[in-house]
C-alpha cells in the first residue's frame, strides 16, 4: 500500500492515516455500524488536532453522515472500504462503495447537487420533505454545514469511490 496519494496540479500531498474495510452485507446488517465505525476512526485521527475533543466530535459526525449515505446506497456484495488521508488542515475520506450503474449514477448526481451554489436550498428541501429520507441528505448536510468538497469516480468494475475533503479545524 502506498502511504501517499498522487497529487494533481495544485493539490496538496495527502498522507494515509488509516484504512478499514468491511463486507458490505455485514455493514448493511446493522445501522449502528455507521456510528461505531465513525467513532473508532475519529478517535484514531483526532489526537493531534488543535482541539482534539472538538475535532473528534466533528470528524465522527461527518464520517457518520458519509457512512449513513453508503448504508442507504450501496450494492449488497463486495467490500466497503474507508481510507483517511491528511494534508495539513484537510482530512480526506475516501469511501469505496460496492455499486452498480444505478448506484454510481446516484453518487454522481448527489455530489453534483452538493457542490452547487444552491446546495443549502436543496438541503433544506430534503430536510423538510415528507416521505422517505432523501438519500442525498448526508452529503448535502456536509456540504452546507461543514463546507465539505466532494468528488466521485469509478473504482473498478463494481465500485465507486466517494471522496470528501474536510477542513474541520477551520469549521
Amino acid at each position: 500500500m502506498h502511504a501517499q496519494s498522487h497529487p494533481g496540479a495544485g493539490e496538496p500531498e495527502f498522507k494515509a492515516l488509516l484504512e478499514i474495510a468491511i463486507q458490505a452485507d455485514v455493514f448493511a446488517s446493522n445501522w449502528e455500524h455507521c456510528d461505531r465505525i465513525a467513532s473508532y476512526v475519529a478517535r484514531m485521527v483526532s489526537h493531534n488536532r488543535t482541539d482534539s475533543l472538538l475535532y473528534l466530535n466533528l470528524f465522527s459526525s461527518a464520517l457518520n453522515e458519509l457512512l449513513e449515505t453508503a448504508f442507504r446506497a450501496h450494492r449488497g456484495e463486495g467490500e466497503l472500504a474507508c481510507k483517511v488521508l491528511r494534508a495539513g488542515p484537510i482530512d480526506r475520506v475516501e469511501l469505496t462503495i460496492p455499486s452498480d450503474a444505478a448506484i454510481a449514477s446516484f453518487y454522481r448526481d448527489a455530489v453534483d447537487t452538493a457542490q452547487r451554489p444552491d446546495a443549502a436550498e436543496s438541503y433544506m428541501a430534503a430536510l423538510f420533505a415528507e416521505g422517505p429520507v432523501d438519500r442525498r441528505i448526508g452529503l448535502l448536510e456536509l456540504a452546507v454545514d461543514y463546507r465539505a468538497k466532494f468528488s466521485v469516480r469509478e473504482a473498478g468494475r463494481s465500485s465507486v469511490r466517494l471522496v470528501a475533503d474536510l477542513a474541520l479545524d477551520e469549521a
